[in-house]
């Protein structure tokens, strides 16, 4: 499992698989009360999810560790 958090949309998505490929994710249907989308394969497999105000609903340890995806990249040192 790997977490992505971007907290400037403060949103997360959490991979249930090591890598989506691009089109594999074919269904997406939205959680009963609209906080998130859980994107299937065409197998029926939940690949990952897609989490709104994920401040707020995720543990601060998970965040803490999330791959942050809403900072520039650190230019190369050399």
């Amino acid at each position: 499992m790997r977490v992505e958090y971007d907290a400037s949309a403060d949103m997360a998505y959490i991979y249930l698989v090591d890598r989506i490929a691009p089109g594999e994710a074919v269904r997406q249907v939205p959680a009963g009360d609209n906080t998130a989308i859980l994107d299937y394969d065409s197998e029926g497999r939940l690949l990952g999810v897609e989490l709104f105000s994920a401040g707020r609903r995720l543990h601060p340890d998970l965040l803490r560790v999330a791959e942050r995806i809403d900072r520039e990249p650190s230019p190369p040192t050399g």
